[in-house]
């Protein structure tokens, strides 16, 4: 990418204001063109300066869960940002990115733009999820709130596509856990098979596999920025939206205003470091879940709470249990486990789900992991967890040796005793072995040189991007690290004062908080 912009012709044009485009029109839409604005890469003019018809969002809603979120909102409004498939044919074909805006109320700075992570996560779903706590803050004078889906991902189209509805749930029934030479055999023919129906499944298959990864993303987000009319991005990215944040800062620095990075992707660990990172992550909050289990009374796990758990979910492994018409796997299980772990307000529902299962049912913690993979009642699944899979495929190094996948099993069960099956550790290869799409991305630590101080936000009990990972991001971007102390994953505008505060004076005011602030 470095060599990429070395060539361009970089124009810089000033921010215009926004217009009503005249002699356009389409009932309920309203066309607006208030870019290009900023920097314009050459050969993309007509990307950075289209015009945007924004409408109701209920068209946009693709599952039962987006039609929730946004379907039905009346304070929102979306559009679809065009952009080219492969940023290095500009001319070739294009896609579309969903994208939804709720508008500021007062004296606007510009558009605030965010991503909730992944990756594979619904962006517009969480911008509108946002909007109550975020009524709340200065910001909703300031900044119109924008969310967009990620290329592949929701409302974009073409979305990725690997598995039906119903392939999904045999698949979460199929434990994939025997680690003998066989079951390893069985497990990569049926990796290999998902690679290819994701290909099939997709619009232009394996040319849009290859244009998936982050470094498209940011590429995409920088059109949007000028489309929207703002000459430089303010940005907030959770957890793999720090990887987005990160990356644009690399390859856009010149067109950086602010950004909060929270929930940070460790950029100094390879995968399989961060995967035992995470083991220990999840573990370190599921002795926290135990002990105010056990200081709210008559909690469903034992004194040894990690062979308790591991009592109450092994069982499954031969026998799933009922859930009407469907059935709670071994694997929806952990699942639920996991998700709750997120955030402390799932765990009465964890709680409530493990004496579900000491009795033989698992309506709670099916529940629990249908949320985690984003299943609405009616069986339909969003595109999360086929762009999870596909963008990883494209963003990191193929994991194709076995003697460093079962050191890896070693670690991360000895990381994460509670997530023990008691199997034999296995060294299956991925999906990604057989990705129909190269690598497109660069293991490297980040750079972006000459870019304003940025706000890392890292918890300390965060499960899933533990803590030390917004430590080293910071120190790598060079930029100010604000610590909270609690246990889940990421906390800006979520009802911690201290944290809001310091959140919204820098993203208004460009001011960082005070050098090792902590927030509890």
């Amino acid at each position: 990418m470095v060599r990429l912009l070395s060539v361009l012709l970089v124009i810089p044009l000033l921010a215009s204001c926004t217009t009503i485009v005249e002699g356009t029109s389409k009932p309920g839409v309203t066309f607006e063109k208030p870019g290009p604005a900023g920097a314009v890469p050459a050969g993309l003019e007509e990307f950075y300066g289209q015009k945007l018809g924004w409408e109701n969002c209920e068209p946009y809603a693709t599952t039962g869960s987006s039609r929730d979120a946004y379907g039905k909102k009346r304070d929102v409004e979306c559009t679809r940002l065009r952009v080219p498939l492969d940023y290095s044919k500009p001319t070739g074909d294009t896609i579309t990115i969903g994208v939804l805006r709720y508008k500021a109320t007062g004296q606007k700075i510009g558009s605030l733009l965010t991503n909730p992570g992944g990756p594979g996560a619904s962006g517009m779903a969480s911008a509108a999820g946002m909007v109550s706590a975020y009524r709340k803050t200065d910001l909703a004078a300031r900044f119109d709130l924008v969310g967009f889906d990620p290329r592949g991902v929701g409302a974009s189209e073409p979305a990725v596509r690997c598995l039906t509805g119903p392939e999904r749930d045999a698949e979460r029934l199929d434990l994939d856990i025997d680690t003998s030479p066989a079951g390893i055999a069985q497990t990569e023919q049926e990796n290999r098979t998902y690679a290819e129906k994701c290909a099939a499944g997709t619009k232009f298959g394996a040319a849009m596999l290859a244009n998936l990864g982050t470094r498209d993303v940011v590429k995409d987000m920088d059109v949007l920025r000028s489309a929207l009319g703002d000459a430089k991005l303010s940005y907030v990215g959770y957890s793999y939206g720090t990887r987005i944040g990160t990356e644009y800062a690399e390859t856009f620095p010149q067109n950086v205003r602010a950004l909060i990075l929270d929930g940070a992707v460790d950029p100094t660990q390879d995968q399989l470091a961060s995967l035992v990172a995470q083991a220990a992550g999840f573990q370190k909050a599921f002795d926290e879940f135990v002990k105010w289990c056990r200081q709210k009374g008559e909690c469903p796990l034992g004194d040894d709470a990690n062979a308790s758990f591991r009592q109450l979910t092994t069982p499954l492994i031969q026998k799933p249990v009922d859930v009407g018409s469907r059935k709670l796997s071994y694997n929806d299980a952990i699942t639920a486990a996991i998700q709750a772990m997120y955030s402390e307000q799932l765990w009465p529902l964890l709680v409530n789900g493990l004496d579900e299962l000491k009795n033989g049912k698992g309506t709670t913690l099916l529940r629990l992991a249908d949320a985690y993979y984003d299943r609405d009642e009616q069986g339909e699944y969003s595109t999360i967890t086929d762009a999870f899979n596909a963008v990883h495929c494209v963003d990191d190094p193929r994991l194709t040796d076995k003697n460093a996948l079962l050191e890896t099993q070693k670690q991360y069960k000895a990381a994460a005793p509670f997530l023990d099956d008691g199997n034999p550790p296995g060294a299956a290869l991925d999906a990604c072995a057989f990705w129909p799409a190269p690598v497109s991305a660069t293991p490297a630590p980040p750079k972006a040189d000459g870019i304003p101080p940025l706000l890392v936000i890292s918890t300390t009990g965060d499960p899933a991007t533990p803590y030390e990972a917004g430590v080293n991001l910071a120190k790598a971007l060079n930029s100010r690290l604000l610590t909270f102390e609690g246990v889940q994953h990421t906390v800006f505008l979520q009802g911690d004062p201290c944290v809001d505060a310091a959140g919204v004076k820098y993203l208004v005011d460009q001011t960082l908080p005070a050098d090792g602030t902590r927030c509890a």
